[in-house]
């Protein structure tokens, strides 16, 4: 499958995650809990852009890393990803029935399973990290740091305490600072997570990690940015979920606080600012510069 946002490398890092993730998921036919097992997989197998586990690979490879060894920290990652989306779409939360043009968890297997589904993938993204098969030839120290920035990544601090921010915020009147704030932890963190997992694969000293770290969250508040300008001008169609919803709950969007023309310029700088950040990395990193630019074009 083509984003056509990956220059060759990176569809390579695509082709890998692709094959690899169903290999990681739990399967056993006779477990009485089979039913789970059947919708973990659907929850991974909508596919998307994949940016996240691209990201741990390309971190990982630039830093001079063996991105065979990345491979299952990236699946680790996605599973988070899908994970959050799961529970995301519930009746509780954005109460969405479809999510890249298919039936969402919930609206598929019921909220009772959709809420196991995604538990259940928080958990298996740690199982595969510290699995002794997938630590083989990694320092124990860098497992442990790429472990410990998922674990924080997804918590409290990150996209959990986001989502908080994101409900106690909806119809009311929030700054660009509490927006931005709300954004670094439920969109951004995990994308920072992702390039700092790669440089702690590839054993990457601190410069680099800083750099990665500082290029992730600018690209993932892009992201947001981008998101939101899609929210209200494309068709649900286009995006694979409904349209517009954002509105239709109140939520405080880039688009809502400062307009779409304003919302444009801060994801122009935003990119600006992630493409900077991999100065450090040379023209190893013109890939990832390539894939900042495009982020930002996106229609979907």
């Amino acid at each position: 499958m083509s984003t056509q946002l990956y220059n060759p490398i990176m569809e390579e890092h695509l082709a890998a995650v692709e094959k690899a993730l169903p290999y990681y998921l739990p399967s056993n036919d006779d477990a009485l809990q089979k039913s789970l097992y059947d919708i973990m997989a659907y929850a991974c197998a909508a596919g998307g852009k994949r940016l996240r586990p691209v990201l741990v690979l390309e971190f990982c490879r630039i830093c001079g890393g063996d991105t065979a060894r990345a491979i299952p920290f990236a699946c680790a990652v996605e599973m988070i990803h899908s994970y959050s989306l799961v529970h995301d779409d519930l009746p509780c939360m954005d109460n969405s029935p479809m999510r890249r043009g298919n039936p969402s968890v919930h609206a598929a297997y019921g909220e009772t399973m959709a809420v196991l589904a995604g538990d259940a993938l928080l958990n298996r993204s740690f199982e595969i990290m510290l699995d002794s098969s997938n630590r083989c030839g990694i320092p124990s120290e860098s497992v442990l740091r790429a472990a410990s920035a998922l674990a924080d990544a997804s918590g409290a601090h990150g996209m959990v305490g986001g989502q908080v921010i994101d409900l106690l915020s909806e119809r009311k009147a929030i700054n660009l600072y509490e927006l931005e704030q709300l954004q670094r932890g439920k969109t951004a963190a995990l994308i920072t997570a992702a390039c700092e997992i790669g440089c702690h694969i590839a054993g990457a000293g601190d410069e680099k990690l800083s750099a990665a770290r500082e290029f992730g969250t600018q690209l993932g508040l892009c992201f947001q940015i981008v998101d939101d300008i899609l929210d209200v001008t494309s068709t649900s169609v286009q995006l694979g979920k409904p349209a517009g919803s954002d509105g239709k709950h109140g939520k405080a969007t880039y688009v809502s606080l400062l307009g779409i023309e304003e919302a444009v310029k801060l994801a122009d700088k935003r990119t600006a600012e992630a493409i900077t950040a991999l100065s450090v990395f040379e023209s190893e990193a013109d890939g990832l510069c390539e894939l900042a630019q495009a982020l930002l074009k996106r229609n979907k």
